[in-house]
């Protein structure tokens, strides 16, 4: 990590874990509570997940940071506008949280899950842990969480586990599904359509199962094979078992 500066403050990247505000670590906990500054990401003209899991615990008065994404799904991800447009962002957003540093206060980048497994949080990372004393805390992760809500195991011995984003192409989910035991499919959303497609040319579909907001009071998780609609909100996702000799 890079060294601090004599008036600088202190970045933390906070995992708040998969949903369940008791999922929170109590180092997280400890952490979020002590910061100078609570800071968070969220699509535009929507409130941040993030934020939501962890409400009950900010202290009253506790400066907080909103960073809203300039743009969302308007985009394709691979366009060149919105490479520009979310790179621009995220410069953006590290400076903001830099101000905050170099005034000598320390900051809590909250991030849904861990913040070094497909999080936000990474862009800021990569900016300022040169350039900032900077500290991780480990969360939960979306998919330990929903396994475990599923009651479901996942790979047993030699079994090899890959985690799959949605959104890649139906070829690319078809030839990864029939390279591994165990699989996790994120990033559902309006992919669930092809990714439900995927499974069945893979033969993967029997077994596979949908998990929706697996760790909340309102989670639920069916066979992918008895989804009938083509509905996924964010916090949800898709298990394929591996363990084939299990008892």
């Amino acid at each position: 990590m890079g060294e601090a500066g004599a008036l600088s403050g202190r970045l933390y990247g906070v995992g708040t874990g998969p949903g369940d505000p008791e999922l929170l670590t109590l180092k997280a906990l400890k952490t979020l509570q002590a910061a100078d500054v609570v800071a968070y990401f969220a699509k535009r003209g929507n409130s941040s997940n993030a934020r939501q899991i962890v409400a009950g615990y900010i202290r009253a008065g506790q400066a907080e940071e909103a960073l809203h994404y300039p743009v969302t799904t308007e985009l394709h991800r691979h366009a060149d506008g919105y490479k520009a447009q979310i790179e621009e962002f995220y410069a953006e957003a590290a400076e903001r949280v830099a101000a905050h540093l170099d005034a000598g206060r320390s900051v809590a980048v909250l991030s849904e899950g861990d913040p070094l497994f497909y999080g936000s949080y990474m862009h800021l990372h990569v900016r300022l842990a040169p350039r900032y004393e900077t500290e991780v805390i480990p969360g939960i992760t979306a998919m330990s969480g929903c396994w475990s809500a599923a009651g479901l195991p996942l790979v047993q011995g030699d079994d090899v586990l890959t985690v799959l984003p949605g959104t890649l192409e139906q070829a690319e989910l078809v030839r990864r599904l029939g390279d591994s035991e165990g699989v996790v499919i994120m990033k559902l959303g309006r992919n669930l359509p092809k990714v439900r497609a995927a499974l069945e040319q893979a033969g993967r579909l029997a077994g596979a199962v949908y998990v929706e907001r697996g760790t909340m009071g309102n989670g639920s998780f069916v066979p992918v094979a008895d989804k009938v609609d083509d509905t996924a909100p964010y916090f949800s996702l898709i298990l394929v078992p591996g363990w084939s000799a299990r008892p």
